[in-house]
């Protein structure tokens, strides 16, 4: 299993922007699709988005859709959350997950689906 450490949440005001950063080490991070889950206090862990393997392919939830976009670095090992017009139900704490996928553009969306989960980067929204 690949080793994944998320940097780069924080405190922002509504309306404002946030990226996330996803780096990945003990493994061939080119093989890997990964997706991003957040957990708010109280409920339940949701799906925020992911792209596949190669990098064609996203998706994302309805609730972040149009303001969140994923991308990918492989020369880095590195993907990126990045977050604009940030609301206060954002936050919550998101976690960064990994599974090696042999389909290059398959988008996983559900948590059991991954087996590689970062220690989580906690993001508040608030004024």
């Amino acid at each position: 299993q690949v080793q994944l450490v998320e940097s780069g949440g924080g405190l922002v005001q509504p309306g404002g922007s946030l990226r996330l950063s996803c780096t990945a080490s003990g493994g061939t991070f080119s093989r890997y699709a990964v997706g991003w889950f957040r957990q708010a206090p109280g409920k339940e862990r949701e799906f925020v988005g992911g792209i596949s393997s190669s990098g064609g392919s996203t998706a994302y939830a309805d609730s972040v859709k149009a303001r969140f976009t994923v991308s990918r670095d492989n020369t880095e090992n590195t993907v990126y959350l990045q977050m604009n017009s940030l609301k206060s139900e954002d936050t919550a704490v998101y976690y960064c997950v990994a599974r090696v996928s042999t389909r290059a553009m398959r988008v996983f969306t559900l948590p059991d689906e991954y087996d590689s989960w970062g220690q989580g980067t906690q993001v508040t929204v608030s004024s």
